[in-house]
């Protein structure tokens, strides 16, 4: 049973709540252009992606396709059936840092020091190629001290809040 389990297609959840089912990566035609970046036909449209963000081990993404931004969560087969029983279970992430995942100008900060944020709560807002972005924490702690101020440009993997 667990051989034909791992054959079956992926789930993608994205921007938390659209899902896709049956997606098939051995289908995709996609082109690597960069170390980070393809280009996906799905004809008759052509589509050009940058991976962002990446926490592999937690099968979750952060992608660019055509100027526009989208967090990505996959499930393989196993994940599928550990949800379709009831047993997912949300665990707390506490993190240290809060960085910018892309360079960018700092727009808005949605949180001030002591105050304690929950993974997904918004952190700020990141102006990056025209398009406002915002960013939400990847887990749990206090905001410790904010090193960025509304109208701050910022480079990528630059740390914008530390968290205890």
């Amino acid at each position: 049973m667990l051989h034909t389990m791992q054959h079956k297609p992926y789930k993608a959840i994205v921007n938390g709540h659209l899902e896709y089912e049956n997606l098939k990566h051995h289908e995709l035609d996609a082109i690597p252009t960069g170390e980070r970046t393809w280009h996906i036909l799905d004809a008759p449209r052509s589509f050009h992606a940058e991976v962002l963000a990446e926490d592999a081990a937690n099968k979750h993404f952060v992608i660019r396709v055509n100027g526009n931004i989208y967090e990505i969560q996959l499930q393989d087969a196993i994940d599928q059936l550990v949800a379709s029983l009831g047993l997912t279970r949300k665990k707390v992430h506490r993190i240290k840092d809060i960085k910018a995942p892309m360079p960018g100008l700092v727009r808005r900060i949605d949180v001030q020091p002591g105050q304690e944020i929950q993974e997904g709560d918004a952190v700020l807002v990141l102006e990056a190629m025209k398009m406002e972005n915002v960013l939400k924490s990847p887990g749990a702690g206090t905001v410790k001290k904010i090193l960025v101020e509304p109208g701050s440009s910022v480079t990528k993997g630059q740390v914008m809040l530390m968290l205890e």
